[in-house]
C-alpha cells in the first residue's frame, strides 16, 4: 500500500518531505534564502540529509538539528565538522551506502560538484559532494541528485533503484542547465521530474518549461514544477 510522501519545496536546494506517520525529513536546509516562503515555519525535523557543504545547502543545519535533535546524515568529513561543533546524532557515510533514519532510507550517490565550508575565515575541505537515493517505506525511491553536472552512471542509480521521481538542479553556471537535466531525464527514466536549484539568483537563468521542452518526446516523464511553501503529495 503507498504511502503518501507530502513534499514542500522551501525554495532554492531546500525541501521538506514529510510521511503520514508525521516524520519528517529536511534535505539542505538553507532557511534564509531568497525564495524561502514568507510565514512557513519547519515545526519538526526527525532527519536532516546534507549533500555537500556550501552554504546555500548546510546553513541552516546547525540551528535545525539543535533545536529538533535531528539525525544529520552527511559524508564522512561533513558528519565529523558537524560533531566538532557540538552536534551528537550524526551519520558520517560515503558513497554506495546506506543508512536507515526513521522509516526513510537514505544512499548516498555520486554528484559532480565541489565541496567545502566556510568555518569563520577559513575554507574547510569537506570531503566529495554527493547526491541520495531516498527510500520510503512503500518500496518506493526518489533521487535527489543535489548540486551536480549529469553524468553517465545516472543510468547505474536507474539500475540500481528504479526511481519514479527525481529532483534535478536545472539552474545553470554552478548546476546543469535544462540541457544537461534533459539527458539526465533520459539517462534516469523517472516518472515526474522536480526542477530546483533555478531562480534565486539572475545567474541560475534555467527555468522548468525549458526542461519540459527538451523532454516533450518523454510522456512517461512529467515535469513537475513547485511553488515556495506549497506542499505537494507523492
Amino acid at each position: 500500500m503507498l504511502e503518501m510522501l507530502e513534499i514542500t519545496w522551501l525554495g532554492h536546494g531546500s525541501f521538506q518531505m514529510r510521511l503520514e506517520s508525521g516524520d519528517t525529513l529536511l534535505v539542505d536546509p538553507w532557511l534564509d534564502n531568497p525564495k524561502y516562503p514568507k510565514d512557513f515555519e519547519v515545526t519538526r525535523a526527525d532527519a536532516i540529509l546534507v549533500t555537500h557543504g556550501h552554504f546555500d545547502h548546510t546553513a541552516s543545519v546547525l540551528s535545525l538539528a539543535r533545536k529538533f535533535h535531528s539525525a544529520v546524515v552527511a559524508i564522512y568529513e561533513i558528519a565529523t565538522w558537524f560533531e566538532s561543533k557540538g552536534l551528537k546524532n550524526c551519520i558520517g557515510m560515503n558513497k554506495g551506502g546506506t543508512a536507515q533514519v526513521g522509516p526513510f532510507r537514505a544512499t548516498m550517490t555520486h554528484a559532480l560538484h565541489s565541496s567545502s565550508l566556510m568555518d569563520g575565515d577559513k575554507v574547510v575541505y569537506a570531503g566529495e559532494a554527493a547526491g541520495f537515493v531516498i527510500g520510503l517505506p512503500d518500496g518506493r525511491n526518489a533521487y535527489f541528485a543535489g548540486d551536480t553536472g549529469v553524468f553517465g552512471d545516472m543510468q547505474l542509480i536507474a539500475q540500481l533503484y528504479q526511481p519514479e521521481l527525481a529532483f534535478l538542479p536545472i539552474g545553470d553556471l554552478y548546476t546543469m542547465s535544462p540541457k544537461e537535466a534533459a539527458l539526465a531525464c533520459r539517462l534516469i527514466q523517472p516518472k515526474k521530474v522536480i526542477p530546483m536549484h533555478w531562480g534565486t539568483f539572475p545567474p541560475l537563468v534555467g527555468r522548468p518549461e525549458q526542461l519540459a521542452g527538451l523532454i516533450k518526446d518523454m510522456p512517461g516523464t512529467q515535469v513537475w514544477t513547485l511553488e515556495p511553501g506549497i506542499p505537494v503529495k507523492w
